[in-house]
């Protein structure tokens, strides 16, 4: 029999850009290989090979590109159990880390599973910090040995612009991490990215060569704060925001909300009867002197007086009947509705009759009549319906987010209002379990944004943060707070106690709410609050077995298989959550439960993945693995456990093929098994 391993890799993007290269044109890869001159022409280019064209290059870009290419290796995501709020229910994501990392980590977890992605990186104003990635070794003290990182470990340099590739360390920086990103966007989803004007036309260039410039849904100013007098020219009191698409077909139009002053003054009538009563109105006129004359909206209108009325114009109906029409010439004047749609309206009741001496209708003799017609528009209807944003937005300045972090106790300079991530997200066709990720998360802006939202509509969005553990500044406010609470002094630590805090803030006010219900009223549920906490770390697997061996005796093999296959300080659950890294479209969120009715070391990972760790297979447990209902699609098992017998090893799985197949009955249950 053949068996399968769980591979060392997570990430094979060339082989999968192969892929989908050879799916689309079969004649351009040749022995895994792609044919770069028949691809051009399939694309239809017969162009020159020197040809100069347009496009977005600095120094260091293609060292850029591979580094999106690259797998991360001999590293994983650990889980921080001391960290987390909710561990057992919350399906809400805080990681610890170099973003490149993490997003490389989560790639097959959540390959193309992000509904939105907002990101708020640094501004490149001179005084930002950029990443330097170096994960090929995998090892800090690596990095540091090689002057990637500081004497701490902190993967973290200052741009200053007197650096003389001050644009191109920051495109180094931000290319590959937007390269990763688009792979975990949803086919129907979109990415914010606030900006500032040192870098707005390059994230423009950058989005474009990324996403395609197709796929650009809006380049938006954003209001940071009125007033101030700084620069020579002109006082920046904007900044911006990026939003693309993975593919602008599958997106939906985006919807804003009404104007609320606007709403105040149109929509001031309120009905007062019928079903729709206590709802809010505004009168529209039937008749539009801009519409061009239309067949079957012309037609007379009975008014409540017994008299008819009709647009302006000379033709007449033949019938004097309500809802007669008639073929109007060119310069006659039509209603907005067709004869069908008016009598539908009319039908709802929702066609009324205004008497005005400044009328412009005409009766059936020709004459001026006093009665104007009108349509309601509902205010319901339109808020559902939303209207199309402007490209300004002038709602959410910096101030904001001060005050909510004030209330809050969270010290945070720069950080971004709440209501602009929800007021992004509202534009898009969303649903109630979308997954929001950012990953220069800061003091989580978002993951606020993501709880309130839920608590407003009853939603189950999740959230999925990421930070590196950048230090605050000594005896600032950020580090004192920190330090009165015995936590390490850096962002994540910041962002962390600012989810908690808000979580209960909300928790609160919908406790005070729910006791203040009147009789009939539903009392609202409190959203996911809780987070798990994952930091990046090293490897927690032995991958290559033979290198393991040779660091360790024989004896000590025997009596500690652990020595062999996992290294030092190794946890089982951290064990399982490395090999789920490697499981496509599993939710790092998934609940881990421990099947100790099975085997001391047997684990089920999402009610689908088992994983067994004890180092003994026996027919007991092999009978109980088999007898587990619903079926695991996988069975993970360690391959040391069999101890090289390859025939064990046939015999143990034809017991559990068998087993199955008797417990299955008529149902056929499929399943694979891959070793470790």
């Amino acid at each position: 029999m053949d068996y399968t391993t769980v591979p060392q890799e997570i990430n094979n993007i060339t082989e999968d850009n192969l892929k989908l290269l050879a799916r689309l044109f079969p004649s351009v890869v040749k022995d895994g290989q792609v044919d770069f001159e028949t691809l051009k022409e399939e694309l239809g280019q017969f162009e020159e090979a020197d040809k100069e064209k347009y496009e977005l290059t600095w120094a260091g870009k293609q060292d850029a590109k591979k580094r999106a290419q690259e797998d991360v290796y001999n590293r994983t995501l650990k889980y921080i159990e001391a960290d987390s709020k909710n561990k057992e229910t919350t399906e809400n994501l805080y990681i610890e880390g170099d973003n490149l990392e993490v997003l490389k980590l989560l790639r097959q977890n959540y390959y193309g599973a992000i509904k939105m992605i907002y990101i708020d990186p640094p501004y490149n104003t001179g005084n930002d910090f950029v990443y330097n990635d170096n994960f090929t070794m995998g090892v800090k003290e690596s990095d540091i040995s090689e002057g990637t990182r500081d004497d701490e470990g902190t993967p973290l340099q200052k741009n200053q612009k007197s650096t003389n590739r001050f644009h191109a360390n920051w495109l180094n920086m931000m290319y590959p991490r937007l390269k990763v990103a688009k792979d975990l966007l949803a086919d129907d989803g979109a990415i914010f990215i606030s900006i500032g004007q040192d870098e707005v036309q390059n994230v423009i260039l950058l989005c474009n060569q990324i996403f395609n410039e197709h796929n650009q849904l809006g380049v938006c100013s954003r209001l940071m704060k009125t007033g101030g007098n700084k620069g020579r020219f002109f006082s920046p009191n904007i900044d911006y925001v990026i939003v693309y698409c993975k593919d602008i077909n599958q997106v939906g139009d985006f919807k804003g909300e009404l104007d609320e002053e606007l709403v105040k003054k149109l929509y001031n009538k309120v009905e007062t009867e019928g079903t729709r009563k206590g709802q809010k109105y505004r009168p529209f006129g039937l008749y539009q002197s801009s519409l061009d004359a239309r067949p079957n909206q012309r037609y007379f209108i009975e008014c409540p007086d017994g008299s008819f009325v009709i647009p302006p114009g000379k033709t007449i109906p033949p019938k004097l009947q309500d809802g007669c029409k008639v073929l109007p010439d060119s310069n006659d004047g039509c209603w907005r509705w067709s004869d069908g749609r008016y009598a539908e309206e009319k039908e709802k009741g929702n066609i009324i009759f205004i008497e005005s001496p400044n009328g412009v209708l005409i009766d059936q003799n020709g004459n001026k009549s006093k009665w104007n017609v009108y349509t309601k528009i509902w205010l319901d209807d339109r808020q559902e319906d939303g209207q199309t944003p402007t490209n300004f937005i002038s709602k959410y300045e910096n101030r904001h987010s001060a005050k909510e972090l004030t209330e809050l106790g969270i010290p945070f300079d720069f950080a971004k209002p709440t209501g602009l991530v929800t007021y992004l997200y509202s534009l898009m066709e969303k649903g109630t379990h979308d997954i929001v990720l950012d990953f220069f998360s800061g003091s989580a802006t978002a993951a606020h944004a993501v709880m309130q939202l839920n608590a407003e509509d009853c939603g189950n969005r999740k959230f999925i943060m990421v930070q590196v553990a950048e230090e605050v500044e000594d005896n600032s406010e950020a580090y004192k707070l920190l330090s009165d609470l015995k936590k390490p002094t850096n962002i994540c630590e910041i962002g962390k106690e600012r989810i908690r805090r808000a979580g209960e803030k909300i928790k609160q006010e919908i406790e005070s709410s729910n006791a203040q219900l009147k009789i009939g009223e539903e009392p609202k549920k409190v959203p996911d609050i809780g987070f798990k906490v994952f930091r990046t770390a090293d490897t927690n697997i032995k991958w290559n077995l033979y290198d393991a061996l040779g660091q360790l005796d024989t004896n000590a093999i025997n009596h500690t298989p652990d020595l062999a296959d996992f290294t030092m300080g190794f946890t089982d659950i951290d064990v399982v959550y490395e090999v789920m890294l490697r499981q496509k479209d599993v939710p790092l969120s998934s609940t881990l439960e421990t099947l100790t009715d099975i085997g001391n070391r047997t684990y089920l990972y999402g009610s689908a993945y088992l994983v067994c760790l004890d180092t003994n297979i026996t027919e007991e447990l092999i009978d109980k693995l088999a007898a587990l209902d619903p079926l695991p699609i996988k069975f993970i098992f360690r391959d040391s456990a069999f101890k090289d017998d390859i025939n064990l090893k046939d015999e143990t799985f034809r017991r559990l093929k068998n087993l199955i197949e008797r417990n299955s009955g008529l149902m056929k249950k499929t399943y694979t098994v891959e070793f470790i």
